[in-house]
């Protein structure tokens, strides 16, 4: 019994370097959307255009 633990502990430990370092992750549509917003200029609008005036001031 102690074999077969010992087994499943490296078994598992083989397949946790695996995923994390061998395997390289897929790029989902969802990220590929996400990465060309990040990528593309955004639009800048003043809106210090549409402040109202501060209170008390005569304009």
């Amino acid at each position: 019994m102690p074999y077969l633990f010992g087994g499943l502990v490296v078994l598992n430990a083989i397949t946790l370097g695996y995923y994390l370092f061998l395997k390289q992750p897929s790029t989902t549509q969802t990220l590929q959307i996400a990465q060309a917003e990040t990528t593309q200029p955004l639009v800048f609008t003043n809106s210090a255009e549409y402040i109202p005036p501060a209170i008390g001031s005569k304009d």
